[in-house]
């Protein structure tokens, strides 16, 4: 799984490569076991400081979500299954 990186301000501030650690190894030793076969290309909002998830096909909805439990999460967002994300693209 790739995953896109957003922080919050209301949290001590952490370099793109330490969210990345931590949010990888939250999703590869806590959520992964929770995964379903249903999940698969659903996103997945990690909080790198409670360890929380919330899991959804829409990725604004997966972290709203998250946001009303834990104000001050720490998003590390994946796409459960998926190699990344997102694809972006430079047009000409």
């Amino acid at each position: 799984m790739e995953q896109f990186v957003m922080g919050t301000t209301a949290t001590l501030p952490r370099s793109s490569e330490d969210l990345a650690r931590i949010g990888n190894e939250i999703l590869h030793r806590v959520v992964e076991p929770h995964l379903t076969p249903q999940d698969i290309g659903k996103f997945v909002a990690i909080d790198v400081v409670s360890q929380a998830f919330e899991i959804d096909e829409d990725d604004y909805t997966a972290m709203s979500r998250l946001f009303t439990r834990h104000p001050n999460a720490d998003i590390w967002l994946a796409c459960a299954g998926q190699t990344t994300t997102c694809r972006m693209r430079f047009h000409q």
